[in-house]
């Protein structure tokens, strides 16, 4: 499939790993340019030097408004066509084992700065009456997750602004989708099954083993195959689709609708 994205370009946030670094190859392989943001400078160098044309780092936290600044600057004098907000999520707890300072610290990075963001260039993708917006957070948003308290809740508040926001902006060329992936050989799931083996004392490959048989396709998903479907959201092909929460899970999520 011809995606027409060939010179689009696009921004990719938490782009050196997981499915920000598969999104980020996978737009560059179709021959869009990609300005991509991640905190650490040797993944983004690598990118950099399979891509020198078509990608161009910046290093930053993306929960400081001075990376969002730089960001801002630094495409200002490019078309855009597309951004991609996707970091990491919050630690492994339960309700009851968070503080408030746990909470300050989510809404920090999975909700503010996407919101912010979002709202900083949204001018740009109005004037142009075209843009496409995918957020990537997780299954959580339809089936929450007993040891991803934070995570379930702040997802569920960016796709609450998400949905909100597609309504404002149909009429203008304007797409806001968020893919909800599931378990994934991501350091995402890495981190969910330390905590499990931690808690169970079982270890680590019998947690692995357990949470992929969970798994109604018996295995964990690629970041390659997420990146596919989020390429054609990306594209000019999917301008009828807004507003959406697609899962990317193997058929996890148990709802009639998931």
């Amino acid at each position: 499939m011809d995606l027409s994205i060939y010179q689009h370009h696009f921004i990719v946030t938490g782009c050196s790993s997981g499915f920000g670094k598969a999104i980020t190859e996978f737009l560059c392989r179709e021959g869009a340019t990609v300005t991509g943001v991640a905190r650490r400078q040797d993944p983004l160098a690598k990118i950099h030097h399979q891509w020198p044309d078509r990608f161009t780092p910046i290093q930053g936290d993306l929960s400081k408004t001075q990376t969002l600044d730089r960001l801002v600057e630094v495409t200002s004098d490019k078309p855009l066509h597309g951004l991609v907000l996707n970091a990491g999520g919050p630690p492994a707890k339960t309700a009851i084992e968070t503080s408030m300072s746990d909470w300050d610290e989510a809404y920090a990075s999975v909700f503010r700065w996407k919101a912010d963001l979002v709202l900083r260039l949204l001018p740009r993708f109005r004037e142009a009456g075209y843009g496409r917006i995918l957020f990537i957070e997780s299954q959580s948003i339809k089936q929450p997750l007993p040891v991803l308290a934070l995570s379930n809740a702040m997802r569920a508040a960016v796709a609450g602004f998400a949905k909100s926001l597609s309504r404002d902006v149909a009429r203008e060329g304007i797409t806001v989708n968020i893919l909800a992936p599931g378990a994934h050989n991501t350091p995402a799931i890495e981190r969910v099954i330390a905590y499990n083996a931690e808690k169970s004392g079982l270890p680590l490959d019998e947690i692995r083993k357990n949470m992929e048989e969970a798994v109604p396709v018996g295995r964990f998903g690629k970041a390659e195959e997420l990146a596919g479907l989020a390429a054609w959201l990306l594209s000019v092909q999917s301008g009828y689709v807004t507003g959406q929460c697609m899962s990317h899970d193997g058929g996890t999520v148990s709802g009639l609708f998931g």
